[in-house]
């Protein structure tokens, strides 16, 4: 469907090239489509999202309207006038341990000239190759704050195992924080085991007497405690299953949209996370009005919005 034009309500996305900047440009932010699907446990071809979610950005302005809660809140912010976004485009095959390389690469080329980097999954699978692309040589330093219904420390390699994989890779599980973990989604063996990690495990039942910025904050605190760069995965199956049909693991109970919402953007405004992905949807799975592309869409403007409001 056509959709309108309005010079005076401009529309998201359609942002530059990362080779399109200039030598001595800096961004704030780089988007990067990694369409990883192979090794999922559930069937999906999440590796048609990334292009889903970039059509998506389009039904959206990026303008930031009063909040009058808010201090310094008196006029409203376009997000392409206070910071500047780029495309990386995608990254081929991304799956697998060349795959992998390719997305380490492109993450690291990425924030040579930007400050953070937020990857279009595909399968959770690709938190692995992009936060190890982000955090580099800081490993021994860095830390991970999951919004997920599942803690991802399953063994071998799929979209399960993320968490798992990072932590043998050298990712200290003390600064590991999973927020949004819940009943009926997960195994006692695998409960267990981020216990015995000393996994920070922020229940879906908490977040119904906490506010998403106090959640954050703690989440932050202990992610951030090594002083290196923090990582945000961004499962959106943590949602509601009426919110997202999309996500084959979303259960009903899940995250309200407004709550991932206010995560995201609260954890975009922390200097420390220097990268992210959002991951689990199956675009071709979507309900007929493209609610759970749609509300991925809203998260990349979150995330923006908390990056231009550092």
């Amino acid at each position: 469907m056509a959709l309108s034009h309005d010079p005076n309500w401009p529309r998201a996305g359609g942002w530059p090239a990362l080779d399109d900047l200039a030598p001595d440009e800096r961004a704030g932010l780089a988007l990067i489509g990694v369409p990883a699907w192979r090794t999922s446990l559930s069937p999906t071809a999440a590796h048609a999202t990334p292009a889903a979610i970039r059509d998506a950005l389009a039904r959206y302005s990026p303008a930031l309207v009063p909040d009058r809660r808010s201090a310094g809140a008196a006029a409203p912010l376009d997000l392409d006038e206070a910071i500047a976004v780029v495309d990386a485009g995608d990254v081929d095959e991304p799956d697998g341990p060349e795959g992998e390389a390719r997305t380490r690469a492109a993450v690291r080329r990425a924030l040579e000239v930007t400050d953070t980097v937020l990857a279009l999954g595909g399968d959770n699978s690709v938190t692995v190759a992009t936060a190890l692309g982000a955090w580099g040589e800081d490993l021994g330093t860095a830390g991970l704050v999951t919004i997920d219904a599942h803690y991802d420390l399953r063994d071998g390699v799929s979209n399960g195992s993320p968490v798992r994989r990072l932590v043998e890779g050298g990712l200290d599980p003390a600064r590991i924080v999973q927020v949004g973990i819940a009943d009926f989604a997960n195994s006692a063996v695998y409960a267990r085991r981020a216990a015995d990690l000393g996994i920070t495990v922020i229940h879906r039942d908490e977040l119904h007497g906490r506010s998403p910025a106090d959640v954050m904050a703690e989440a932050m605190e202990i992610a951030g405690a090594g002083g290196g760069p923090v990582h945000l995965d961004v499962d959106v199956d943590a949602c509601d299953r009426s919110v997202v049909p999309a996500c084959p693991a979303s259960v009903p109970g899940g995250l309200a949209a407004w709550e991932l919402r206010a995560l995201v953007r609260a954890a975009a405004r922390d200097r420390r996370v220097r990268s992210a992905d959002l991951v689990e949807i199956d675009a071709t799975a979507d309900a007929p009005d493209g609610r759970t592309v749609r509300l991925a869409a809203l998260c990349v403007l979150e995330f923006a919005a908390g990056v231009a409001l550092r």
